[in-house]
């Protein structure tokens, strides 16, 4: 038997030169971005006039593998690879016959994969000539990310953060200070989308949609700059794409196969990225695993949402992405501790789990919780509430082999880390979190704001 180390870490010399556009693998043509007065599809040089020029390229292109520019893997060199590590105390405080994987992603301020796009789209912006970029954050990770790439590439750099993660995890705020990031709650007074729903709702807790809605709107009013995003995206799955190509690198290495993958999913990035190569596999009639999408019960866009055209942001201003969706004017529970809660998923994702190439499942955040404080009992490190949805379930099919017996590779994303997320830790210890499961009226005010698009 093979001799396979607790981590791998790859040579430097095999980091991804070029990323996979799973967009080129579809078994059917992508579904077009629609303008939402003539709901006609929209080119790169529509997409360029909220998106950077680079960016809305890449949302429509085509091409299979596309050129990671040779500054940007320099940066990739600060953090990555990172590693593939085997959860072998996982595994023996289980008692099952499934070997288990992990890729860890939070080697780096972040604490998360965002910074994989992150770096990117900044580049690209510099390319471009902009001096600032507009985003929002929901739990943080992807505002920190984009911090530490703006302040590398000298960018100024406003952030809309959802306003219940910013009373939550007020550190995370100081990060992206430390950068130079100007950092909002969001809903803010700052905007016109920011006041327009203060004032409908003035006790709102916010959410990815209105942070979405206050981004753009500043960057079509501030000269040289783009909005730019961390999620759902097909540019920024691409980006990601180098977590997935380094997983499958390293697993070749062991000589090993995944039989599931696993990903924590709320926009799609970190799972779409994951599991990318493997999924080629899989429509190519190679291979036959499984892929399951998890996310929470109280933000179920793909187990409980509508496969819709829809917009990004709460405020309407996007233009419309096929896609399962609750309805960009739904509103996470706010007793919902971790990320994961966007409205909608990534339009390749969604296509992909329509069609059955994907499964999806959605887990309550106490049970979350139980599976991340098992895995940093067993395997050292905290994880992220995002991260332990895909723990959730790892565990569960390490179970099931359990009783059955079948020796399963199990493979999921350890996405970040949740060294910022003492609050929801502290509401899990005191016996104080609690599930929220939307009932079928509360999903229908998130319905109702849905286009009637024909599709």
């Amino acid at each position: 038997m093979k001799n396979i180390p607790y981590k791998l870490y790859l040579s430097e010399d095999k980091l991804p030169k070029a990323w996979l556009n799973l967009q080129a693998i579809l078994p059917q043509e992508p579904t077009p971005i629609l303008h939402p007065g003539t709901l006609q599809p929209l080119g790169v040089d529509d997409l360029a006039h909220i998106f950077l020029n680079e960016s809305a390229k890449q949302e429509l292109s085509r091409e299979k593998y596309i050129e990671i520019p040779e500054e940007i893997r320099g940066f990739y060199k600060m953090y990555r690879p990172s590693p593939l590590v085997r959860a072998y105390y996982l595994e023996k405080a289980l008692g099952t016959p499934a070997k288990i994987y992990y890729k860890y992603e939070g080697g780096n301020t972040s604490g998360s994969h965002k910074l994989n796009s992150a770096v990117a789209q900044a580049y690209y912006a510099k390319e471009q000539g902009l001096t600032s970029l507009t985003t929002e954050t929901g739990a943080g990770q992807w505002g920190t990310a984009l911090s530490m790439a703006c302040a590398y590439f000298n960018l100024d750099l406003k952030v809309f953060m959802v306003k219940v993660s910013a009373q939550q995890k007020p550190y995370r705020k100081l990060v992206m200070q430390t950068y130079g990031a100007e950092v909002f709650a969001s809903p803010s007074s700052t905007t016109d989308a920011g006041r327009k729903i203060l004032a409908e709702t003035p006790d709102t807790n916010g959410s990815l949609g209105c942070a979405i809605s206050e981004a753009i709107e500043v960057s079509q009013t501030t000269p040289n700059c783009r909005y730019v995003l961390g999620s759902v995206l097909n540019h920024v799955l691409l980006h990601q794409s180098v977590i997935g190509l380094e997983t499958r690198a390293a697993m070749d290495e062991l000589e090993e196969y995944p039989d599931v993958i696993i990903g924590c999913a709320g926009g799609g990035s970190n799972f779409g990225g994951l599991m990318c190569s493997y999924m080629e596999d899989k429509l190519s009639g190679k291979s036959n695993p499984r892929f399951i999408a998890v996310e929470p019960v109280s933000c179920p866009s793909l187990t409980r949402g509508k496969y819709a055209y829809d917009f990004g942001d709460t405020g309407r201003t996007t233009p419309l992405l096929k896609m399962y969706t609750l309805g960009s004017g739904y509103m996470p529970h706010p007793n919902h501790a971790g990320g994961l809660r966007y409205h909608g998923m990534n339009p390749i994702l969604s296509q992909l789990y329509d069609l059955g190439h994907i499964e999806a499942q959605a887990v309550g955040q106490v049970s979350v919780f139980d599976a991340a404080t098992l895995f940093a009992k067993t395997e050292g490190t905290l994880p992220a509430p995002e991260s332990s949805h895909a723990i959730r379930v790892a565990i569960d099919e390490a179970l099931k082999c359990k009783k059955t017996g079948e020796a399963k590779t199990i493979l999921f994303g350890l996405s970040g880390t949740g060294n910022f997320d003492m609050a929801a830790y502290e509401a899990y210890r005191n016996g104080t979190m609690t599930d929220f499961i939307p009932d079928d009226e509360y999903l229908q005010t998130g319905f109702d704001t849905l286009m009637p698009v024909g599709q």
